[in-house]
Formats: C-alpha cells, structure tokens, sequence
C-alpha cells in the first residue's frame, strides 16, 4: 500500500542553495502515515541534505534508516527511499517533524528560529489509532508533553543525527530497541 501523505497545508520545497546565503522560512514534508499507524516517530525539522532531497532522513551519515531496519528486522538502508516508506507503514509506524516550519541555516537543530509547531491535533483526527510518538532527539523530546496531553505513549531517544555522535550505534540501538520493546501495543509494530 503506498504511504498516504496527509497535505492540509501546501508544501513548496526551498532551493537548498538558498538555505546557506540567507535567512529562509522553511516549509516540512508532510507526515507519512496511514489508518493502520500506531507509532508516529517525530524528529525535529529535516537537514540540509533531506532538503536538497525531498526525503526523510537522506544525510548519508543519519542512523535513522539502519536503526529502524535492525529494530524492526528490516534492511531498510538498502531498500530504495520510495520503498523504504511503504516498508514502514507495513509495520504501523509514521514518520513526521515536531515544527512545520522554520528559519534555520545549516542543520543544527541549535540554529532553528521562530519554529512553527505541527498540528498533532489534526493530524490525529486523520490517523485515530496513533497512540504513541517517539521523539528523534532532545529538540524534538520538547514536544513531548504535548502529544502526553492527547494522551499518547512517548518516548525521548537519542538523535540519529550525525551531529550526536557521543553516543555510539549500538548504545542508540538498544535505546531504540528498549522503547519499541515497552509500547503498549506493539500489534502492528
């Protein structure tokens, strides 16, 4: 089944040129979802590289992709990125960012200005089985308490991001391995 992609605000990609030279309101993919997800993982806004490629997660050196596939038995690193989505969804898992938009230079989470929060709201009204969210990083952790408030499972792990690297893969695995492991109902996932 193809990832269903809920669009209630326009998406107008930014030429990532721009991004470097000046100060640009920068616009997040839509979230990747469908009426089976259970788990929604959140990062915080995409990179430069995700960018420039219109995909999740595309920074070669981001763990994202070869965590998630040796959490939930998959080689989602090798698959193709449109194949990797579906792969996801299979499993009852979505994929979005805490802010909408941004201005931000550079990929650091630390340089984001005047972010501009998702609706979680919204988009559970469109996806009534998510029930759990879990945070990829501290930045996008910030959210958490929001998503608590809808009455969803959550969970803060560490950053995938190539920029967290005082922690090793295998410590980040297993932290992502142990969240998967505590979900309330891993049915789908």
């Amino acid at each position: 089944m193809p990832p269903q992609l809920c669009l209630w605000r326009p998406h107008h990609p930014v030429p990532v040129l721009s991004l470097r030279a000046m100060n640009t309101r920068l616009i997040c993919f839509p979230p990747v979802f469908d009426g089976a997800c259970r788990l929604l993982i959140l990062g915080s806004f995409p990179g430069l590289a995700s960018l420039k490629a219109q995909q999740y997660y595309a920074h070669p050196r981001n763990q994202f992709w070869p965590i998630l596939g040796r959490v939930l038995g998959e080689e989602l690193a090798a698959l193709p990125y449109a194949q990797r989505l579906p792969r996801l969804l299979a499993h009852g898992v979505g994929v979005w960012d805490v802010y909408a938009a941004c201005q931000r230079e550079g990929s650091l989470d630390a340089d984001i200005k005047q972010g501009q929060a998702n609706d979680f709201a919204a988009l559970q009204r469109q996806a009534p089985h998510l029930r759990a969210a879990f945070f990829n990083g501290r930045e996008a952790g910030r959210f958490a308490p929001q998503l608590q408030a809808l009455g969803w499972h959550t969970a803060i792990l560490p950053s995938t991001s190539p920029a967290h690297a005082g922690m090793s893969f295998e410590n980040k695995l297993q932290a992502w391995r142990s969240a998967f492991a505590a979900l309330p109902d891993r049915e789908n996932t």
